[in-house]
């Protein structure tokens, strides 16, 4: 009677415990999270200038706000993360802070809006307005189910059995969630008294 069989068959078993196919799997599903949130940054970097172009139209005297919210997505736009940058928590911080610049030029944006009702009758502003909320709010969904993939994969790699492939056969190291911003506990300040 040949062991070799039994031997290949119980080898194969137990390295398929060791996470030789679910490390590889957790870190791709991690990775197309990623580039989820890196498409939905697209698409909002790609509406800025439409907006920035409407209201420029209608609140001219406004312009350091429209100015700051163009160079914070050209900021924002220079600053990229690929898929095997995740584990720097510097790339992953600088990225994040990029984003979160155009965010808050946004916020001043929105500011000029409410004090200058006129902006609010232009059906396009409201159409863009519109699509730029549903964008940050695809973003915030991006982020979350980024971090559920990379929370996912963390807790793959660091739980036996297999913490034991990861470390062998992939040297896998964790990847850094999304951190709220600094601040981002604070709601922003919503002033209608013109200056």
């Amino acid at each position: 009677m040949s062991f070799r069989p039994i031997i290949a068959v119980s080898l194969a078993i137990g390295l398929a415990g060791c996470g030789l196919n679910s490390v590889p799997t957790a870190e791709e599903t991690a990775k197309a999270r990623w580039a989820d949130v890196q498409n939905e940054y697209q698409r909002r970097s790609d509406l800025i200038p439409n907006l920035v172009s409407t209201v420029r139209g209608f609140a001219a005297q406004e312009r350091s706000v429209l100015t700051e919210v163009t160079e914070a997505r050209a900021r924002a736009g220079s600053v990229q993360v690929s898929a095997d940058q995740l584990s720097d928590p510097a790339k992953v911080e600088q990225f994040d802070q990029a984003q979160a610049a155009v965010g808050q030029s946004l916020i001043r944006l929105n500011s000029v809006v409410e004090a200058y009702p006129q902006l609010t009758s232009n059906q396009n502003f409201l159409a863009l307005q519109n699509e730029l909320s549903t964008t940050e709010n695809q973003i915030n969904i991006a982020r979350r189910d980024y971090n559920g993939a990379v929370q996912a994969y963390n807790t793959r790699i660091r739980t036996f059995p297999d913490a034991i492939g990861a470390k062998i056969f992939y040297g896998a190291q964790p990847m850094t969630p999304f951190k709220a911003t600094p601040g981002a506990e604070t709601a922003p300040t919503v002033n209608f008294e013109n200056k």
